[in-house]
C-alpha cells in the first residue's frame, strides 16, 4: 500500500514538472513572437528596410513675429551591419574626409552596447552624424560602392540671433535613459536639452514617419513596398510664439556685458516674460553641429558659468527689494498704519545695531520705502514676531505664509526647466538652528530687510514687482505665448491673489513712486514715463555688495515690471537702477532719449567683473 502511494505521488510530481516546463516554453515563445520586437525586426530586415522619416521640428517666433529658431537639413551616415559587404575603407574615408583611425573609432562606438544599447546587426545604426552638404554630395554619388550604407536625412536647429540661449535651449542626441523612458526615441535621435527645447519637447518634436523599402536576396534596394501604401508621413512639430521681445532681450544682454547677474522683465497684466537675461551668456549656435561636444565642454569649464541661468536659478539675498513685502504684511496684520512712525537714528538700535543712512526720523511707511530705511522694517518685524499674547514661532509661520502667497520660497512654475525655489526660513529652521533654545525677533531681525537666511531669484523679485503693479495679483510668469496659434494652458491665465488688501498695495506703490521722484531711485526718473521703483543693496559675505532694483511703469497702467540683479556691483542705485530704467524706457518708447544717452553709454561700457576684483579669464 505504501509503495503504491509513493508511486502515485511521484506520478503527480513528474506531471507537475512537465507542466511547468511547458508553461515556461509557452511564455518564452510568447515573448519572442509578441512582446519582443527584436526577432521580428531581424526577420523583416532580410526583406525590408524600414527607413525613418524625421519630422520638421517646430519653429519659434518672438512676440512680434520675428523668426528665432528654424531648421536646416542635416545628414547622417547609417548602415545595417549584417548587410555591409567588404568595402574600400580608404575610399570611404576619402569621401567623408576622415582618417582610418577615426572610422575605426566610430565603428567601435557604434557596436559598444554601453554607448549604443540599441545596437543590433539587423537594424539601422548611425555611424556618423552632421555631414556637411559637400560630404553629403560626394557620398551620394559613390554610395553604390558601399553596400549596406545609406544616408538618413534629418534637421538641426539654426538661430536667427546670437541671443536668448538660456530661453531657447538646444537639442542633443538621446541617451540610453531617454530611450528607456520614452518609446518614441531610438538611439541616434535628438531631444530638447535646456530651455524651451526641453520643456516643450513633446510639442516641438512632431511625429516620425516611416518609408518601407524592399530588398532582394543580396540586400539591394528594389523600391517601395507595395508602391508605398504602407508608408507613414511624418507630422511636423508645433510652432511656438514666445512672449519674449527679442530686441529687448538683445538690449538687456548688451547692458549686462562685463557683468554677472540677471534681468527679468514681465508684462504685469498677463505674466508674459518680455526678456529673461542671464550674464554671462553664450551664442546658441555654439551647441549645433560637429563642434557641439567640444563647445559644451568649454562652456562647462568656464569659471563664470554661462550655462547657469541666473535669472531663474540664481538664489540671492534680495536686500531692500524685499521691503515692500514687509510693508504689505505689516499693514495687513495691523502692526502699522500709514501714519505709524518708527525712530531711525542711522539704524535700528535694540540690543543690537543695524545701520542705516541719513534721513528724517521718526519715519512712516511711505517715506521709509522712499528712503529705504532699514530701521522701520526692523521695528515692524520685531513688533509682529514679539507681539504680546502670541508665540514667535506662530507669528513667523504667519509671516512665512504671506511670503509664500507672494511667490517666495517655492518655484513659481515658469515653463522652463531647473527653476530654483529660493529660501524663506520657517520656525522649525530657527528652532533647529538655535538647537531648541528660545529665539525672538532680534535673533532673526535681518530677514526684515532681505538679508540673513532669505534668498530669492530675480524671477521672484520681478514677479513681486508685477504683483504690486497690478495692485494685488499676479499670473504665473511664462515665456510661451501660443502653441501653433492656440492660446497657452489655463494654468498661466489663473490669477494668484495674496490675502492682502488692494489698498495696501496702493500704499506700497505710492512709496515706490516717491522713491523715484525723490528717493533712492531718482536715477530711474524718465521724462514722460511715471516709474515706481525700489533699490536693493544686498550684503555679500564673499565680496562686494550686490546691486539690485525692481520697478514698474507706467504707474497708473503698468505695461512692464522689471528686476535687475548685478553681482558685486555695489549700491543698487549704481547699476541696478540705471539698467532697469533703460530697459523700461527702451520697451515703452522704443529708444533712449538724448538726455539719457550718457547713462546708456556708461552701462554699456562698464565692467563690474574687473572692478569687483574677480580676474577675467
Amino acid at each position: 500500500m505504501r509503495k503504491d502511494y509513493v508511486l502515485e505521488k511521484r506520478k503527480y510530481a513528474i506531471a507537475g514538472f512537465i507542466c511547468l516546463i511547458a508553461v515556461i516554453y509557452i511564455v518564452r515563445l510568447f515573448n519572442l513572437q509578441v512582446s519582443d520586437d527584436r526577432y521580428k525586426e531581424n526577420a523583416e530586415s532580410n526583406a525590408f528596410l524600414k527607413k525613418v522619416i524625421y519630422p520638421a521640428r517646430g519653429l519659434m517666433y518672438d512676440r512680434e513675429g520675428r523668426l528665432l529658431v528654424f531648421n536646416q537639413p542635416a545628414y547622417d551616415v547609417m548602415l545595417i551591419p549584417r548587410d555591409v559587404a567588404p568595402f574600400d575603407t580608404t575610399a570611404l574615408c576619402s569621401v567623408l574626409g576622415i582618417t582610418r583611425e577615426e572610422l575605426s573609432e566610430k565603428w567601435a562606438e557604434m557596436k559598444n552596447l554601453r554607448k549604443n544599447p540599441g545596437y543590433s546587426s539587423y537594424t539601422p545604426q548611425k555611424l556618423l552624424s552632421h555631414l556637411s552638404a559637400e560630404d553629403y554630395g560626394r557620398l551620394s554619388e559613390k554610395l553604390y560602392l558601399f553596400p549596406g550604407f545609406f544616408i538618413q536625412k534629418r534637421t538641426v536647429r539654426q538661430y536667427s540671433y546670437p541671443s536668448g540661449s538660456n530661453i531657447l535651449g538646444n537639442i542633443r542626441e538621446v541617451s540610453g535613459t531617454d530611450v528607456e523612458r520614452d518609446r518614441y526615441y531610438r538611439p541616434g535621435d535628438y531631444t530638447g536639452d535646456l530651455g524651451i527645447e526641453k520643456s516643450y519637447e513633446r510639442q516641438l518634436r512632431g511625429e516620425k514617419g516611416m518609408e518601407i523599402l524592399m530588398k532582394d536576396a543580396n540586400g539591394r534596394i528594389q523600391g517601395k513596398y507595395e508602391n508605398g501604401i504602407h508608408d507613414v508621413a511624418p507630422v511636423s512639430g508645433h510652432n511656438l510664439k514666445l512672449s519674449i521681445d527679442m530686441e529687448l532681450q538683445q538690449y538687456g544682454e548688451q547692458l549686462m556685458r562685463g557683468k554677472i547677474g540677471a534681468i527679468v522683465a514681465i508684462e504685469p497684466s498677463t505674466g508674459e516674460i518680455l526678456c529673461l537675461v542671464t550674464s554671462p551668456n553664450y551664442d546658441p549656435s555654439l551647441l549645433v553641429g560637429k563642434e557641439r561636444g567640444k563647445n559644451y565642454a568649454e562652456l562647462v569649464r568656464d569659471p563664470y558659468k554661462p550655462l547657469y541661468d541666473r535669472s531663474i536659478q540664481g538664489m540671492y539675498p534680495p536686500g531692500s527689494t524685499f521691503k515692500p513685502t514687509q510693508g504689505l504684511i505689516l499693514l495687513q496684520e495691523g502692526i502699522v498704519t500709514t501714519g505709524t512712525a518708527y525712530p531711525c537714528y542711522r539704524g535700528y538700535v535694540n540690543g543690537l545695531r543695524i545701520g542705516c543712512h541719513g534721513h528724517g526720523s521718526p519715519i512712516a511707511l511711505k517715506p521709509a520705502l522712499q528712503t529705504s530705511c532699514n530701521a522701520y522694517f526692523c521695528w515692524g518685524l520685531k513688533n509682529m514676531i514679539d507681539r504680546r499674547g502670541t508665540k514667535p514661532a506662530d507669528q513667523l509661520t504667519k509671516w512665512k505664509d504671506y511670503m509664500v502667497a507672494m511667490g517666495y520660497g517655492y518655484r513659481l512654475g515658469i515653463d522652463l526647466p531647473s527653476e530654483s525655489r529660493g529660501f524663506i526660513p520657517n520656525a522649525k529652521f530657527y528652532s533647529d538652528s538655535f538647537r531648541g533654545a528660545s529665539w525672538s525677533a532680534n535673533s532673526i531681525i535681518s530677514i526684515s530687510i532681505g538679508q540673513g537666511e532669505v534668498l530669492a531669484t530675480p524671477l521672484q523679485i520681478a514677479n513681486l514687482c508685477a504683483t504690486i503693479a497690478n495692485r494685488g495679483y499676479f499670473y504665473t510668469p511664462h515665456v510661451v505665448k501660443e502653441v501653433s496659434d492656440t492660446v497657452i494652458d489655463m494654468a498661466f491665465r489663473t490669477r494668484h491673489k495674496p490675502e492682502i488688501k488692494k489698498e495696501y498695495y496702493e500704499t506700497v506703490a505710492e512709496g515706490m513712486r516717491m522713491a523715484v521722484l525723490g528717493g533712492t531711485c531718482r536715477r530711474a526718473n524718465i521724462p514722460d514715463i511715471e516709474v515706481a521703483g525700489k533699490t536693493g543693496t544686498a550684503q555679500n559675505p564673499h565680496g562686494r555688495d550686490h546691486s539690485a532694483f525692481m520697478g514698474f511703469a507706467p504707474y497708473k497702467n503698468p505695461r512692464i515690471a522689471v528686476a535687475v540683479y548685478v553681482e558685486n556691483a555695489g549700491f543698487g542705485a549704481t547699476f541696478g537702477v540705471p539698467i532697469g530704467s533703460l530697459i523700461i524706457e527702451r520697451y515703452l518708447n522704443g529708444s533712449i532719449s538724448p538726455a539719457r544717452k550718457g547713462v546708456e553709454e556708461r552701462m554699456l561700457n562698464s565692467n563690474t567683473i574687473v572692478s569687483s576684483g574677480v580676474k577675467k579669464h
